[in-house]
């Protein structure tokens, strides 16, 4: 799913991201914490931060109207990935991001959105699931509103209930917190998903080995670049 510069942390921790998918280029040290910041000034992931030429100036109104669903909805409003992330019942609902072609309304566990208006899309080519809706037009969103909220409705409805999606035994087992950067960062989960199984392996090992949450976001940060270019956790 996505996260943007002008989406994509616990993790408030940065995930470095590459502007090409949203995410600003690694190094910038500004990443913002308040969400107020991020619809006057950007997320603070590249050069373009609080400058007319950030990404979430030409979509603010569509940006704003996304934020005005979510709080109506009573999603609890926080920011993660240096971007607005929007959490019912403990549990990552949906995240906001901006491009220069375009912005994004993402959705956490894709997998068990039913999608029957068919408006979801995938962020990549080895994206699971449809998870996010596109945006090119500010008045998009208040056309699509109505099924906006009926797509939050029923996402916070699985989040009070508990319910998660199926697990596939064939597949390595991921700490949660690499579950969520791989969901908001559609470079990252292209790269790991096209590693081989035992490269896969080595980061679920090396990241399920820390005992705390902040440890094993750190790793992720650390590891995104070998991650990048095809390697494993213990490779040069």
């Amino acid at each position: 799913m996505v996260i943007i510069c002008g989406v994509g942390g616990t993790l408030q921790t940065a995930i470095a991201y590459k502007e090409n998918i949203g995410f600003g280029v690694i190094g910038c040290d500004m990443m913002i914490t308040d969400a107020d910041d991020y619809f006057t000034k950007g997320c603070g992931r590249c050069e373009r931060f609080a400058t007319p030429d950030c990404s979430t100036k030409q979509w603010e109104d569509g940006l704003s109207a996304l934020r005005r669903i979510c709080r109506d909805m009573g999603l609890a409003e926080s920011v993660k990935w240096a971007h607005p992330c929007y959490m019912h019942a403990d549990r990552n609902i949906a995240i906001i991001g901006a491009l220069r072609a375009e912005f994004r309304f993402s959705f956490f566990n894709a997998a068990l959105m039913k999608d029957p208006k068919s408006i979801l899309e995938k962020q990549g080519p080895n994206t699971r699931h449809p998870d996010m809706i596109r945006f090119i037009d500010n008045a998009q969103v208040a056309d699509l509103e109505p099924v906006i909220r009926a797509y939050l409705k029923e996402a916070m409805g699985y989040a009070e209930l508990g319910i998660k999606p199926a697990k596939d035994n064939t597949e390595i087992e991921l700490p949660d917190e690499l579950i969520e950067a791989l969901d908001a960062d559609v470079e990252l989960a292209e790269a790991f998903h096209a590693l081989t199984p035992g490269r896969k392996k080595s980061y679920a090992i090396n990241l399920g080995s820390a005992k705390q949450s902040s440890t094993r976001v750190s790793r992720i940060a650390k590891f995104r670049d070998k991650i990048i270019a095809g390697k494993g956790a213990m490779e040069r």
